[in-house]
């Protein structure tokens, strides 16, 4: 599924119409998020955003995930694996696709076990009973199920809120106070611009910066090729822009819709247009788990190149001490 266009431009028609519609969403998912999760005995740091859509939550979970390692602590991973058949409890293990548990699962589980579940307190509790002393979740904010114990809200510091309006008429998942309310820091990744509006509407919160970063060395291997990029994640222009921004000479860019499942037209059409027009074909490394589980894959992944992004934080011994400070030292 795309997203619409209207969602991060203001006014107009197509949200007006809609309106009606995001009022009474907007009132559920208040009244939801206003509701008493169950606690499962540790604690649970939940990584969400505010909106539909990617704002870099899954790097984020990811770098928390390493700092709790390096304290010492058995983090284990939650999520809920969007797009995946399967529904949990589960481990994730290497036998495991795409296609059976979501990609991002399979992204999370190369730095901390990771369990997938569409019901969160009893995948919680299956991590508790696995050996995890600490639960970091990968979305599930807007989820009242399971209590959180900090809650870290990621914002895209380039499209922010878009039109600040409640789904449908607007990418926010529920009233953007009633979200904030219920936050322990906001995450603004990248350039902030569009992001200050709902700093100002937090005041009390702690605002941290981010950026991802590019590997330097995924770079090298591409820096001296004409690229053709292509993604299938909820914002494939923050990719584009990496590329961009790294100074690699993008000749080609082709956005899919969010969670893709690739198949063997699109693997066809991707290698027949890169090798008529000379160019080396770069991804995502969502975008490569999923291609990574589909048979008529193989010729392209023999040629293909991934591009990993990790964050930085700019305040990074603040950040720590937050976490750290949440989950009892």
């Amino acid at each position: 599924m795309r997203e619409p266009a209207f969602w991060w431009q203001p006014g107009g028609a197509a949200a007006a119409l809609l309106a009606p519609l995001a009022a009474a969403y907007g009132a559920v998912a208040r009244a939801r998020l206003a509701l008493s999760g169950r606690a499962v005995g540790i604690p649970v740091v939940c990584v969400g955003n505010l909106t539909v859509g990617g704002a870099g939550k899954t790097p984020t979970a990811l770098a928390i995930g390493r700092l709790l390692i390096a304290a010492g602590r058995r983090p284990y991973f939650l999520t809920r694996g969007y797009g995946g058949r399967l529904a949990g409890p589960i481990l994730v293990e290497s036998k495991h696709r795409a296609a059976d548990v979501g990609d991002e699962p399979l992204l999370l589980a190369r730095v901390a076990p990771t369990v997938v579940s569409h019901d969160r307190v009893a995948g919680a509790e299956a991590a508790r009973a696995a050996g995890a002393d600490v639960i970091v979740m990968d979305d599930g904010f807007q989820n009242p199920s399971l209590a959180k114990n900090f809650s870290l809200l990621v914002v895209d510091g380039r499209r922010g809120v878009g039109n600040g309006r409640v789904l449908p008429a607007g990418p926010l998942r529920a009233p953007l106070q009633s979200q904030l309310a219920r936050a322990h820091a906001l995450l603004v990744v990248g350039a902030a611009a569009a992001a200050e509006p709902v700093v100002a509407a937090a005041p009390g919160l702690p605002v941290f910066h981010g950026r991802l970063l590019a590997d330097p060395q995924a770079l090298d291997r591409i820096r001296d090729h004409k690229v053709f990029a292509f993604a299938g994640i909820a914002d494939p222009e923050k990719f584009f822009a990496t590329l961009e921004d790294a100074r690699i000479d993008v000749q080609l860019r082709y956005a899919f819709p969010d969670h893709h499942p690739y198949r063997g037209a699109d693997i066809f059409a991707l290698m027949a247009r890169a090798e008529r027009e000379g160019l080396v074909l770069v991804t995502t490394e969502k975008d490569f788990v999923r291609l990574s589980g589909e048979p008529d894959a193989r010729p392209l992944l023999d040629v293909l190149r991934v591009l990993p992004v990790t964050l930085a934080v700019d305040e990074a011994e603040e950040f720590q001490k937050m976490i750290l400070g949440a989950v009892g030292g």
